[in-house]
């Protein structure tokens, strides 16, 4: 690759002066990701309503002693 085409190819990233990258603010930053989580979370309901998809439900468990249903808090795995 000539110099001057590799030169022009790079420079072509280059903002000009006074303007920034619009991933650099808001929830498109690089230390967002938990406000960005919620945004998905809250998009999430209208979205499925909007293409007719059902939600998806969570799985139930049932005691063996006891009969209730249970809940999960929490996977681990052995490292």
């Amino acid at each position: 690759l000539p110099t001057l085409k590799f030169l022009m190819l790079m420079l072509q990233h280059v903002l000009p002066k006074g303007l920034q990258r619009a991933r650099d603010y808001g929830f498109l930053r690089g230390n967002a990701k938990a406000i960005l989580h919620q945004i998905q979370c809250l998009l999430l309901p209208l979205l499925q309503l909007l293409l007719g998809i059902e939600p998806m439900s969570q799985p139930t468990r049932t005691c063996p002693c006891c009969q209730h249903s249970m809940q999960c808090i929490g996977i681990s795995r052995p490292r």
